[in-house]
């Protein structure tokens, strides 16, 4: 009887190398090969899966997006708004290894994605996704201008995730930092403490 292949599962984990290798060494030594290599395959069996290096990189940066999307689906909605807003921007900062690594590749992807317009709708997508789920939660508990709330907090997390790959002793002034803008975007809620 043949091997099932559980072929979603194998794509993801091919992925995941992918996006390893980019946060490790960056997008331009990303190859079939090299993510052959990382992901414990040969070439021919991740071409089984994907026809090209742009067809991986697309399901990549797909990959990473949902992968915030799931940690932000995981914040209590229901804590008081400050709180949640900074659960939610904590969610895609680069802390640990794993967003790090995450991180990394999201901006080699925004790198890419000036070039390549399949990347850019892919990101752009995201962004999409991202804020409109945002601005309707805080429009959901009555934040004025959730629309241009939701689009700071985007930029904040984006502007902090970028310092914080680049200058990782800065984490504690940057989260500090990020207290100061939640006070400004929220200056009816106590700080949280």
């Amino acid at each position: 009887m043949p091997k099932t292949v559980d072929r979603p599962e194998q794509r993801r984990q091919i992925g995941a190398a992918l996006l390893r290798l980019a946060a490790e060494r960056g997008l331009d030594q990303v190859s079939v090969r090299t993510v052959a290599a990382a992901s414990g395959r040969s070439a021919g069996a991740v071409q089984k899966y994907f026809r090209s290096k742009e067809e991986m990189l697309v399901f990549a940066a797909e990959l990473a997006g949902e992968r915030v999307e799931e940690r932000m689906a995981l914040v209590d909605t229901g804590l008081p708004l400050r709180r949640a807003l900074r659960e939610l921007v904590l969610t895609t900062l680069p802390l640990d290894e794993e967003r790090r690594a995450e991180a990394a590749a999201q901006l080699a992807f925004a790198v890419q994605a000036a070039h390549h317009p399949h990347l850019a709708a892919i990101r752009r997508q995201v962004d999409r996704d991202v804020r409109e789920v945002l601005a309707g939660w805080l429009e959901s508990v009555g934040c004025p201008a959730a629309g241009a709330t939701a689009d700071a907090l985007i930029a904040l997390s984006d502007g902090l995730a970028l310092r914080m790959l680049y200058d990782p002793a800065e984490q504690a002034s940057l989260l500090d930092a990020l207290d100061r803008a939640l006070d400004v975007l929220t200056p009816d809620e106590p700080p949280v403490t």
